[in-house]
């Protein structure tokens, strides 16, 4: 087995073309443990690009992107890849790139030992080649040869990401692929993917959202199984960004300073409590910038600043209670 180590890396445009028209379809479809519904009549269509699948942990994610790739079947509705369904079809598994969010590679093997076992089982006609072609896609020759049990995190993401990439899939589902990976290296993943979406459809799933600025066009938002939102990144991402904000300030006088507050535009409502004054505000930059001056102009001492709705599931509750 050759050893690519000292080869060029390889251009993600070397990745075979695939027909512009790849959709990922779900109708209805909810799925369940027991009683326990873990989502719950999901519906969507996504074609070729980058589809951030957010929200925070919990929200039915996993389970979304498990149904996608066939792994489970929905209790009721339809998961369909390309108008068939996702489960029990072996030929749709091979237009399918899955990296789980769980460790699904073993330690004992080396990173080429198991790309080159993922083209195996995919039964390519040169598993060789084609390992050596995603490892150098994901800049890990340099690793290949060493044990996956001596990897870092973001290398393990890494070489999961090198197995589902190895047989040229037209549909890449990643569970938090990101976790783990340094700045350096998620620039160049985030690289990687933005050059592979003209073609393929790309989900990725993560319960943050600077993650997916400048890479995701879409986003579903998941919140307790139900999709709370879709739609264009930046047009979701301004409703979250635009939502109400609660703050409680402590100063050295309190009154004074919701007296002067009142007169700023970006606050709507101040309240005197005895954990201090509860400030609420649309404009969170503006509502900090004005309060920094009003309590300046006044003579206050400003002593903490503390939001009190920042919380994940806060955040992508608003988006259901519009």
């Amino acid at each position: 087995m050759t050893t690519v180590a000292e080869l060029e890396r390889p251009s993600p445009a070397s990745l075979t073309a695939t027909p512009s028209g790849a959709t990922v379809e779900a109708r209805h479809a909810s799925r369940w443990y027991g009683n326990v519904v873990a989502v719950n009549d999901v519906s969507f269509t996504l074609g070729p690009g980058v589809t951030g699948l957010l929200g925070p942990n919990g929200a039915g994610k996993t389970t979304v992107l498990h149904m996608l790739a066939g792994l489970l079947r929905p209790s009721v509705g339809e998961v369909l890849i390309n108008g068939a369904p996702a489960a029990g079809s072996p030929e749709i598994y091979r237009r399918l790139g899955l990296v789980p969010e769980r460790e699904t590679v073993q330690p004992f093997l080396t990173g080429r030992e198991f790309v080159r076992m993922c083209a195996r089982l995919q039964e390519l006609p040169n598993p060789d080649n084609a390992a050596a072609r995603s490892i150098g896609l994901v800049d890990m020759a340099d690793a290949q040869d060493r044990k996956i049990g001596t990897y870092s995190k973001g290398m393990r993401q890494r070489i999961k990401i090198a197995g589902a990439l190895v047989h040229e899939p037209s549909i890449i589902l990643l569970d938090e692929p990101f976790n783990g990976m340094d700045p350096r290296q998620r620039l160049q993943m985030m690289d990687l993917l933005r050059s592979l979406a003209a073609t393929r459809v790309i989900v990725i799933s993560s319960h943050i959202l600077e993650e997916l600025d400048d890479l995701a066009t879409n986003v579903l938002v998941m919140v307790a199984g139900r999709l709370a939102a879709s739609g264009h990144f930046r047009e979701i991402r301004r409703l979250m960004t635009d939502r109400p904000h609660t703050f409680t300030v402590s100063s050295s006088d309190d009154r004074r300073l919701a007296a002067a507050l009142l007169a700023d535009t970006s606050v709507f409502g101040v309240e005197l409590t005895t954990a201090g004054l509860v400030v609420r505000t649309k404009d969170r930059g503006a509502m900090t910038r004005g309060l920094a001056k009003s309590a300046r102009d006044a003579g206050i001492r400003l002593l903490e600043i503390k939001p009190n709705d920042e919380s994940l599931e806060s955040v992508f509750s608003y988006l259901i209670e519009r």
